[in-house]
């Protein structure tokens, strides 16, 4: 979907009601239910004695996810099995969509929500599971275990709203120093830290009801003022055998505006399989029906033309009331992602080394997803969101966007896995075919060390908490849900060049 220049812009009244909306709904968009009552206790409020501020809770939607409980999928079933993944992923934003249109009267009554949302939700993804049992066991001849475990799903409550400050700060490597050869591993800069020392809402709360926090996210709490945060990046040691150079590919800020809601690597095959838009540099043939082959013939807005992968992430909004040409499509306004799309002021692509060893070169069409849409539910063993600002790099948030201050940008920053399996350009859940190095920075047993994309975008928004990234509705646009999608598509020549370059220590471009 290109982006046209022209905007849609909210009416002041509009603007009083969603302001008003953000205030009634607590920001997080939702009239939380009754975290005490089930389905089966019934009940309309708050049991005696308990207090109606205890009935404010829940605010999404929790499933397990089938794709991560499936890592081994037979390549003939592959096709049906993802059709039904992206299904299900759909079906739950149905039923938050129904959860949300009907928050007062559940809040009301807690059994409408198994009644009016969770049961219907159920039954679906029963049908889904057991058409991936039967496409599965038609490949392999046995059917996957534990299927009929993943069906249900429940209300629960935004953790981030339940008194976690952000523990201890974002993580300990700053992806954005990678450029320094075998510092890029990354994978302590995003997997569980939090915002930083004290509660850092100083340089954000009392703003965030003027600054859009409308529908169903982000929240005040959701930020930190990043001067609050300390240090807290850990550089790992080169080793004697490391490799220490890099090279960096210039292929744009997406300033053409190539949008589009599918997620290729994720659910190929299916229009609008991400339920949010995506920018996307490099390859522009890139969609949810992009093969190989078009991938290889595509456009590319690299300048070096040998590189025609495709590098693609969430867009970034602005929470300012107005409403982008998408506020009726598929991935913007129909997926709850509303606000005036920013292009980024910056975009680097930079490949590093390990530093603990020499690396060999990516196979071509090699697929890497790092961090996790959906974190706020799965939790955060597969996150890797590391948000910062300009001049304050060496303080990385996980879980929390920055507020910068005047004359700072909003910087975040992606470390891919850097070790492959030497076999697979791709895997059933996606992810088991590549991984993060360990923290002596070897690769595990069975894996070898590739160039590691580090990729970091910057942007020029207004200080305050006023933006978020696009995120599946039930996400709730936490910052910890922010992923990056890589597809190598270089052609061997210029691999080549890449390792030499990375295991000679020169900087190349």
């Amino acid at each position: 979907m290109g982006r046209t220049s022209r905007r849609k812009r909210t009416t002041t009244a509009n603007r009083a009601i969603a302001a008003a909306a953000a205030l009634i709904l607590g920001g997080g968009g939702l009239v939380a239910v009754n975290v005490y009552a089930s389905a089966g206790e019934g009940g309309s409020g708050p049991a005696p004695g308990q207090d109606r501020g205890a009935a404010r809770q829940m605010s999404t939607i929790d499933c397990p996810d089938a794709g991560i409980a499936l890592p081994d999928v037979p390549d003939p079933a592959r096709p049906e099995v993802d059709r039904e993944l992206a299904a299900m992923d759909t079906q739950i934003t149905d039923a938050y969509r129904q959860f949300a249109d009907r928050k007062e009267r559940i809040a009301r009554d807690p059994a409408l929500a198994e009644n009016a949302v969770l049961g219907p939700l159920r039954s679906k993804r029963s049908a889904s599971l057991d058409r991936i049992g039967i496409a599965v066991e038609r490949a392999a001849g046995t059917r996957p275990q534990g299927l009929d475990g993943l069906a249900g799903c429940s209300l629960r409550a935004d953790d981030e709203e339940n008194g976690q400050d952000g523990g201890d700060g974002g993580g300990g490597q700053d992806p954005a120093e990678s450029a320094d050869p075998g510092q890029g591993e990354g994978q302590d800069g995003g997997q569980d830290g939090g915002g930083g020392e004290g509660d850092g809402q100083d340089g954000g709360q009392g703003q965030g009801e003027e600054q859009g926090q409308q529908g169903n996210g982000p929240e005040a709490s959701d930020f930190v003022d990043i001067r609050s945060v300390q240090p807290n990046v850990d550089r790992p040691r080169n080793r004697r055998s490391a490799s220490r150079g890099t090279f960096t590919t210039d292929c744009g800020r997406n300033e053409n505006g190539k949008f589009n809601p599918d997620n290729v690597i994720a659910a190929p095959g299916v229009s609008n399989g991400a339920h949010h838009m995506h920018d996307y540099v490099g390859n522009q043939a890139t969609d949810a029906f992009a093969g190989d082959d078009d991938l290889a013939g595509g456009e590319t807005t690299c300048r070096n033309q040998g590189d025609r992968s495709t590098y693609y992430w969430p867009v970034l909004r602005l929470q300012n009331g107005e409403d982008e040409n998408d506020v009726a499509a598929d991935g913007g306004g129909k997926d709850q992602n509303t606000g005036e799309i920013q292009t980024p002021t910056q975009v680097t692509l930079r490949f590093v080394g390990s530093p603990a060893g020499k690396v060999t070169a990516m196979p071509r069409f090699l697929r890497i997803i790092t961090g996790d849409a959906k974190s706020l539910t799965n939790g955060d063993a597969n996150a890797n969101a590391s948000w910062s600002c300009t001049g304050f790099e060496n303080r990385q948030l996980a879980d929390k966007y920055p507020i910068c201050p005047e004359g700072s940008q909003v910087v975040r920053s992606f470390a891919f896995q850097s070790c492959w399996d030497g076999q697979n350009t791709d895997s059933a859940n996606h992810r088991t075919h590549v991984a993060f190095a360990q923290d002596d920075g070897r690769c595990p047993a069975g894996f070898r060390a590739v160039p590691q994309l580090v990729q970091r975008i910057v942007y020029d928004v207004p200080p305050g908490p006023g933006f978020a990234v696009d995120s599946f509705p039930e996400q709730l646009h936490k910052p910890g849900t922010d992923h990056g999608d890589f597809i190598n598509v270089f052609d061997d020549r210029l691999m080549k060049k890449v390792v030499s370059c990375i295991n000679g220590g020169r900087k190349c471009r």
